[in-house]
């Protein structure tokens, strides 16, 4: 009879995709849940992924020609109530501030609010519209723009059913707003962020995705065109993994952002707005951890390198610790995607298993263990987490092949992501091979069962009742690969477009 392999995480993948993920999360120390319902603590090991994120984003938005800039948390809910399509898509997920100020409550003995605000305020959930209401100052010329601005910040959207990192009333987020002077300058815009994205996506997260446009029922509110870049998980759920927006004049003639154009006449801004948030951490776990524990990429990894001391007497100590100093030391100097190879020694007072496995839970990329039969050797021995790959190799060789390793595993985790995208993507061209697509555990056709669907349709509305039944959304329409009419699969008419289908968190 054969033994199930032990694992890290239980339950797995396999036997319980959405417990799995929340314990990846613990076992990684990356989050919890906090007092206040639907908020998360990020813990310092999540928090650092989120800095190197944020690092090299805002280094590729500065790039671009963005400027960083902060503002308010609070929002009047009129603002809101000029872009009538805007406060209807936001409406039911606003947090509303009523009343200032605090004083004690005689009847209870505790605390009651003091009086109400002449206007209720709206905790941002999104700023085009206070963001809007200073441009409408800034820009009185053709030679105020482009304005180009981003802000890192926080956003509260008033979940009902919460999830570590995908779905959170708060969350941490950039949010870029751009006013151009015309339309053309504006869709350039929207989609050079998107490239953005993408290229972050790919070949920093080392997740593929899909590029595409949104259709009218999956907008932005109030824009105009909304791209995204849709990723794939584990569980072959789709992840919308960051936003770009067309919002055409539709704010700037809701908030009056208007300037005089080089024939001198009164003319209203197009505008662009664009974000991603720490959902891109969720995206990553269910993209490369397995049932082990995180599998952080390279080249977003707080530390690339842990070195795990082994010895059984203070005398060995010494020595060992020695080497492993020099060695963090050598280490140190190397440089691995524009940043100094980050490497740490773990000497705590455990268990030599105990070491590894808080390690391989967390998903750093590269395992050194060091001890006395090393140092005779001049040797390390070596293990990879995303393969499992373990070598004894000479000090030297290690040290001069370091950022080569990093990037080998960085790629294996980008191929073996988009080996999977692949082979679940369906050509479906017919509506029973959809329906078994998305009918879980379907006994007739279990080889397609989850994924992508890519598939031609006349009508999103006539789709609607079939969608909801199997609670399946259009993820985008693919920027690429759509120059053909086809035949809708589910009414058998004519089609002009393709587009990605999925279930979706």
């Amino acid at each position: 009879m054969n033994k199930k392999p032990k694992t890290a995480i239980t339950p797995t993948r396999a036997e319980d995709y959405p417990e799995w993920y929340q314990q990846v999360i613990r076992a990684a120390d990356l989050a919890e849940t906090s007092p206040v319902r639907g908020c998360m603590v990020i813990k310092p090991w999540g928090y650092a992924l989120w800095e190197n994120m944020q690092r090299v984003l805002d280094r590729k938005f500065k790039q671009t020609g963005h400027q960083n800039a902060y503002f308010p948390l609070f929002i009047p809910m009129s603002f809101l109530e000029k872009e009538a399509q805007h406060v209807e898509g936001f409406a039911k997920e606003c947090a509303v501030v009523t009343h200032h100020r605090l004083e004690p409550d005689p009847e209870t003995g505790g605390l009651r609010p003091a009086g109400p605000l002449e206007e209720p305020l709206i905790v941002r959930p999104t700023s085009e519209t206070i963001i809007g209401a200073m441009y409408s100052k800034w820009v009185q010329s053709y030679r105020d723009l482009p304005i180009k601005i981003n802000q890192w910040a926080n956003v509260v959207r008033w979940e009902m059913r919460t999830r570590l990192f995908l779905r959170t009333a708060e969350f941490l987020w950039q949010e870029g707003h751009t006013v151009h002077a015309t339309k053309e300058e504006a869709l350039e815009e929207t989609y050079r962020m998107l490239d953005v994205y993408a290229d972050f996506a790919e070949n920093w997260m080392a997740m593929p995705v899909i590029r595409g446009e949104k259709t009218p029922l999956e907008r932005f509110p109030g824009a105009d065109i909304t791209v995204s870049i849709e990723a794939m998980m584990q569980d072959r759920k789709a992840l919308q993994a960051g936003t770009s927006h067309f919002l055409g004049q539709n704010f700037s003639q809701a908030q009056e952002i208007r300037f005089q154009d080089q024939n001198g006449q009164m003319a209203y801004a197009w505008t662009t707005s664009w974000g991603v948030s720490t959902r891109l951490i969720g995206a990553m776990i269910m993209t490369h951890a397995d049932d082990d524990g995180m599998v952080v990429p390279p080249r977003l990894a707080p530390s690339h390198v842990v070195i795990l001391p082994i010895y059984r007497d203070e005398q060995s100590r010494v020595q060992v610790l020695e080497y492993c100093n020099s060695l963090q030391q050598e280490i140190a100097g190397k440089v691995y995607a524009g940043r100094a190879i980050e490497v740490e020694i773990d000497d705590r007072d455990l268990r030599g298993g105990e070491k590894k496995w808080y390690h391989v839970k967390r998903g750093v990329p590269l395992r050194v263990e060091v001890g006395p039969k090393d140092i005779a050797g001049q040797a390390v021995f070596v293990a990879r987490r995303d393969t499992g790959q373990q070598q004894s190799l000479p000090r030297a060789q290690f040290v001069e092949q370091l950022p080569q390793m990093l990037d080998a595993i960085q790629q294996n985790l980008y191929d073996r992501a988009l080996a999977m995208q692949r082979e679940h993507t369906h050509e479906i061209t017919n509506e029973a091979d959809f329906r078994a697509l998305f009918t879980p555990k379907n006994p007739d056709r279990p080889e397609i069962h989850g994924g992508f669907a890519v598939a031609y349709f006349a009508s999103e509305e006539a789709l609607q009742p079939l969608l909801n039944e199997l609670k399946v959304t259009i993820r985008c329409i693919p920027l690429e690969g759509n120059d053909q009419p086809g035949v809708c699969f589910y009414t058998g008419q004519p089609a002009q477009r393709r587009a990605v289908f999925a279930k979706a968190y």
